[in-house]
C-alpha cells in the first residue's frame, strides 16, 4: 500500500522484453540508501506497484507480467526517462495522500494543459468503463500521485497540479497525447461493483 506522496524519483535504466512475455524493468532509484528496499518488496513505478528482483546500489530490478504491460503505460516508457519511485508505507509512517494500491486500471491519454495560477490544470480521457468510478471531489492517483478530482464531464476528468506537484513529480513533464497511469479510488471500485 501507498500514500501517493511520492517522495522519490528514479530513471529508467532498461526495459527488455522477455520472448515469453512480459518484460525486466531496471530503474536507477532515489532514496535505496534511506528505504533499504530488499528482494520481494513492493515499490511503485509511476504508480504501478512492482516487486523488487534484484538491487544492486541504486539499480532496482523487477520483473513485469503481460497484464501490467497490458493495463499501464510502462510499456510506452524508454530508458532515461524519469519515472516516479515510491516505497511501500510502514507501520507508523505519516498518510498524507490517500490510500493506493498501485493495482492501476488503465493507461489514460493526456488531453490538455492550461496554466491556472501558479499551477496548471491537466484534462485526462475518462475510459468509458471507468466513468461512473470518476466525481468531482473524488480522488484518483496518475503516474502514483494522489489527486482529487476538480472537475469531470463524460469523457474526461480534471485535477489541480501545484507548483510542488509540477516540480517534483513526472506529471510536469507529461504532455497532451502522452499517457498516465490512473488508478481510480478503490472505494468507488468496490461501490460500483455493489450497485453494478
Amino acid at each position: 500500500m501507498f500514500s501517493g506522496i511520492v517522495p522519490y524519483r528514479g530513471k529508467l535504466l532498461s526495459l527488455e522484453p522477455l520472448p515469453e512475455g512480459g518484460a525486466r524493468l531496471a530503474v536507477r532509484c532515489e532514496g535505496v540508501e534511506t528505504e533499504r528496499p530488499q528482494r520481494k518488496d513492493s515499490i511503485a513505478i509511476d504508480g504501478v506497484c512492482l516487486t523488487v528482483t534484484d538491487v544492486a546500489g541504486e539499480r532496482v530490478a523487477f520483473d513485469v507480467v503481460p497484464e501490467t504491460l497490458a493495463r499501464s503505460a510502462l510499456a510506452e516508457r524508454h530508458a532515461g526517462e524519469l519515472v516516479n519511485v515510491e516505497y511501500a508505507l510502514r507501520l507508523g509512517d505519516r498518510l498524507g495522500g490517500h490510500f493506493v494500491y498501485g493495482h492501476v486500471d488503465a493507461a489514460a491519454r493526456v488531453l490538455l494543459r492550461t496554466r491556472e495560477g501558479n499551477g496548471e490544470r491537466m484534462r485526462v480521457q475518462t475510459p468509458a468503463w471507468l466513468g461512473r468510478m470518476i466525481v468531482t471531489k473524488g480522488f484518483v492517483a496518475l503516474d502514483g500521485v494522489s489527486l482529487t478530482i476538480a472537475a469531470a464531464g463524460r469523457e474526461w476528468f480534471e485535477v489541480a497540479l501545484v507548483p510542488e506537484t509540477l516540480s517534483r513529480t513526472t506529471l510536469g513533464a507529461r504532455l497532451p497525447g502522452s499517457h498516465v497511469n490512473l488508478e481510480v479510488d478503490p472505494l468507488a471500485r468496490y461501490a460500483q461493483r455493489v450497485e453494478g
